[in-house]
């Protein structure tokens, strides 16, 4: 089979190089080409997968009441959701969780009441959107975990889910109200999810939340059951998500997409009147308004961001914080940051101490902060982000320096970019032209930030195709691949050998920039974000070499095998047989679930042709 370039790769940048075979040596499996890294074949898991999702899709369904518990089809988008308000006596605290037996363990019901509210340096009047993130309590079971795994298992690498945290959605609202003894109401109404579909949950708090702040509990109760009615969150499929009588209209990408394309969807009203609102993406945030504070740093951090240095924003409000530092995260896309990242973080955070020591370096991570007591905790991280208001310039920026550290005293400082880091690749000047002459000519910020998108894109492209190309020569060829010995396994990554590939076959075939490639890519390589990748790349290759295997074993006689030997090898060949069938399930092996299918019939004619009281110990064994 040839080379199926990574979802990360387009496909005419992998070459088809056909490795020797010795003559004879082309059997009926076709023995000499490098294997398959990434087939989209449908698995036996991937289908149960859909069959779940179909009963989930029909809440009327004749299996409703056999595959689903009350709120499950909520608990595959949300978790809970919540209701902060702000108590003279008690400070901050958690008034509504709903549904009502949603779990929160101490520790995260506090860290939700201090992120749900912006601290009293933000001055946020009126209403103000944000997000943050946060560590989930270990050892909690989830409803509908096996379904919602393989669901996960069609989204690209930079959407699927982290089992270790939550994000939370914050609609605040503050307004005086002087029947109040402090003077203002101060409330926040709070989505808990694993999804990291910012835009998504961004639009349905913009429909809900002014209209819970009027109407209150029953209206939260009216809002979950509709949640509860949404079709589940399968990739690739047109969903359409009632909300309070609207209709959300969204497609959530898969790993088969093209990286950098959005299919359009068109905004409808539909016969019965309810308005239908298409989305045009579910997770994205908007790139330019985000980056229009530091324009001229813009490729200096993407390589702050690739190599997981240690990062603070600081703004004057939440909203700023957590949308600046998820445009950070998403620049290195379709790459996934694999370290950790907080739009918002307070110093009551449970991590806080943590993250904040001296007595080592900082830690890779990507703070969002608003608290001017940040200004001198953080005084010794390397890379600091000073933002103020976020507004779209009127006329072009000018330029701006990185400015020293110690330059950096207060919240106050001037906005910009604090850091002593000198960027590895030469600066792209052709970036800020584009997008200088789009502020000049009034341009609207949604096309400068397909502009910025597809400008980091490439350049993320450019760099991982080389990794992408070596890291496919580990992979055994398929003629290794023997029914009667365990799977080969992947050569080992030499670090060497990579960067001897470079020279022939470096970014520069993509990228028209030049700089230190080399360096850049000897610091990657010791970064997280390199060891999460390669993790990645290593699970799906394995994979594919156990389902080779499978394969391999589904096309030998297995009965007539059977009848060479003796009894005790044949159970023997039985219970493997089980094991991997069971492996195949498990670990949603990318197997056809013909394959799956051929592979019990043969394990059941094996055990018809034993004696049948080894039939009857078989027939009952599940491993």
């Amino acid at each position: 089979a040839p080379v199926a370039p990574s979802p990360l790769v387009p496909a005419w940048t992998l070459p088809l190089q056909a490795a020797p075979v010795p003559e004879g040596g082309r059997g009926r499996r076709g023995g000499g080409r490098a294997m398959s890294l990434r087939e989209p074949s449908p698995g036996g898991a991937v289908e149960a997968g859909e069959d779940a999702a179909a009963a989930l899709a029909e809440p009327d369904g004749p299996d409703r009441c056999l595959s689903l518990l009350p709120w499950d089809r909520f608990s595959a988008w949300l978790h809970c959701v919540c209701v902060v308000g702000f108590d003279l006596e008690l400070g901050q605290a958690v008034e509504v969780i709903y549904p009502p037996h949603s779990k929160l363990t101490d520790k995260e019901k506090t860290n939700i009441c201090y992120l749900s509210l912006p601290d009293s340096n933000s001055g946020c009047l009126g209403d103000t959107q944000f997000c943050f993130r946060f560590r989930r309590s270990p050892g909690r079971k989830v409803s509908l975990c096996c379904f919602l795994d393989q669901l996960d298992r069609d989204l690209p690498v930079y959407l699927k889910k982290d089992p270790a945290y939550y994000y939370g959605y914050v609609y605040f609202r503050q307004v005086r109200d002087k029947s109040l003894k402090r003077g203002y109401f101060q409330k926040s109404l709070v989505l808990i999810s694993r999804l990291p579909y910012v835009h998504l949950f961004r639009t349905m708090l913009k429909q809900i939340a002014p209209e819970y702040f009027e109407k209150s509990e029953a209206f939260l109760e009216a809002v979950c059951s509709d949640v509860d009615h949404w079709p589940p969150p399968i990739p690739g499929k047109i969903l359409h998500l009632p909300i309070m009588g609207i209709i959300m209209k969204l497609r959530i990408p898969t790993y088969r997409d093209k990286p950098g394309t959005t299919p359009i969807l068109q905004n409808m009203h539909q016969a019965d009147a309810q308005i239908s609102v298409a989305l045009p993406t579910v997770h994205e945030v908007d790139l330019f308004r985000c980056f229009c504070p530091v324009f001229f740093h813009l490729q200096m951090l993407w390589e702050l961001v690739l190599l997981g240095e240690p990062l603070v924003v600081m703004a004057p409000s939440p909203s700023e914080s957590s949308e600046t530092v998820l445009a950070l995260v998403s620049c290195i896309s379709p790459l996934k940051y694999c370290s950790d990242f907080r739009p918002y973080f307070t110093i009551h955070d449970s991590e806080f101490k943590e993250y904040t020591t001296r007595t080592q370096a900082p830690p890779s991570v990507i703070l969002g902060v608003t608290n001017p007591f940040f200004a001198k905790t953080l005084q010794h991280w390397p890379h600091i982000i000073r933002i103020g208001d976020i507004k779209l310039p009127g006329e072009v920026p000018k330029q701006a320096k990185v400015k020293k550290l110690k330059n950096l005293k207060t919240l106050d400082s001037k906005p910009g970019v604090y850091t002593s880091y000198k960027p590895y690749l030469n600066k792209d000047e052709e970036i800020v032209k584009q997008l200088q002459k789009g502020v000049q000519q009034k341009r609207p910020t949604e096309a400068q930030s397909v502009i910025l998108r597809r400008y980091f894109l490439e350049l993320t492209e450019s760099f991982i195709i080389p990794l992408e190309r070596y890291v496919a020569s580990l992979m055994p060829l398929q003629k290794c691949v023997s029914p009667w010995k365990s799977p080969p396994q992947l050569r080992q990554f030499s670090q060497d050998d990579f960067m001897k590939t470079l020279e022939k076959a470096g970014p520069q075939l993509t990228s028209g920039l030049k700089g230190d490639w080399i360096g850049l890519y000897r610091h990657f390589l010791r970064s997280p974000n390199f060891d999460g990748w390669f993790r990645n790349r290593q699970k799906e290759m394995t994979q594919k070499l156990e389902a080779l295997h499978l394969e391999a074993l589904c096309n030998e006689n297995l009965v007539f095998w059977s009848q060479k030997h003796t009894e005790v090898e044949t159970v023997d060949l039985v219970l493997k047989l089980k094991n991997k069938l069971l492996q195949a399930d498990r670990e949603q092996l990318p197997v056809k679930t013909d394959t799956l299918k051929k592979l019990q019939t043969h394990i059941n004619d094996i055990i018809l042709a034993l004696p049948d009281d080894l039939q009857d110990i078989l027939l009952k064994t599940g491993t």
